[in-house]
């Protein structure tokens, strides 16, 4: 007489049932997950946010008049050395107002949403009591998490295209289509300026990347979406505050926040690579640790919700 067949565990490694046509790759699609979190209210609500940043600048140049660049400011080439105000000539075009709109939204509000997306992976299904159920579904506990990732930071990724999508749209109709005039002097044709764009996006999106790694991590710890989210912002804050100690000399060269505004070299009339090279490389080494930590502690966690 054979033995029952035992029911998948949520404790340890998921079993994998030798059912007919049963495929671990094939649980949990990037579809079903993409549509999923693409219905929820905060995603909705942080899209629309994002989108009406733009009009919000519009206005507030409508009211307080053309940027003057009084107050200084601007962003960072190389990782924070020279500093250059892009709100000296934000209202110059198109291309100069949704640079703009990515230098003010970069340092926080751009923080926010990778937070959001990547916090509220796992902890949210715990929170709601559904995580032992998909794991008894079964999908594996890889695939539940690479699922998961992958959507998040599409998501993420999402979230940085649309900001300058909409302020070079919304751009356009206030300040007309033109060159990306540079404050430094000189200005990038309307051919260079939508590439020169996309490099920003680009690296901010990687500098991004430990902020999704620490909420990601943090989310397979906890069941409290907020903590994950919570926890995430705060770690990234601090690592700002630590960057602004100049004492530490050349050991903010070793902090993400040291490089993220190092996509301001990409504004100028030669595109430098160095600064973005190192920010990346510093990103990407510790969003590959996080990502790891994550994957290794919730492979050997007990799912009790």
């Amino acid at each position: 007489m054979s033995a029952p067949v035992q029911p998948p565990e949520v404790r340890g490694d998921t079993a994998h049932p030798e059912a007919a046509g049963y495929r671990a790759r094939r649980t949990l699609p990037l579809r079903v997950e993409a549509m999923r979190q693409l219905r929820r209210r905060r995603t909705l609500l942080m899209g629309g946010i994002l989108a009406a940043l733009p009009f919000i600048l519009i206005i507030a140049f409508a009211i307080g008049g053309t940027p003057d660049g009084e107050d200084g400011g601007g962003g960072g080439g190389g990782g924070g050395g020279g500093r250059i105000n892009l709100m000296d000539v934000a209202t110059e075009s198109a291309a100069n107002f949704a640079a703009t709109s990515l230098f003010v939204s970069a340092g926080f509000l751009l923080v926010v949403p990778v937070a959001l997306f990547c916090g509220d992976t796992v902890a949210s299904e715990a929170s709601w009591s559904s995580l032992r159920y998909l794991l008894a579904a079964p999908v594996p506990r890889v695939r539940l998490l690479w699922s998961k990732l992958v959507v998040a930071l599409g998501f993420s990724l999402a979230a940085m295209v649309l900001l300058p999508l909409v302020a070079l749209v919304a751009g356009t109709a206030a300040y007309g289509w033109g060159p990306l005039k540079l404050p430094t002097g000189g200005a990038l044709s309307a051919g260079d300026t939508v590439p020169r764009l996309a490099i920003v996006v680009a690296f901010i999106f990687v500098s991004q990347l430990v902020t999704a790694g620490l909420a990601f991590w943090l989310s397979t710890k906890t069941d409290a979406p907020l903590g994950a989210v919570g926890g995430a912002v705060g770690l990234t804050i601090v690592g700002n505050v630590l960057d602004a100690v100049t004492a530490l000399g050349s050991w903010r060269d070793f902090l993400p926040a040291h490089w993220q505004f190092a996509w301001a070299d990409a504004l100028q009339p030669q595109l430098e690579w160095g600064g973005m090279i190192k920010g990346t490389a510093v990103s990407v080494t510790y969003a590959l640790i996080l990502f790891a930590l994550a994957f290794r502690g919730f492979s050997r966690k007990d799912i009790v919700s």
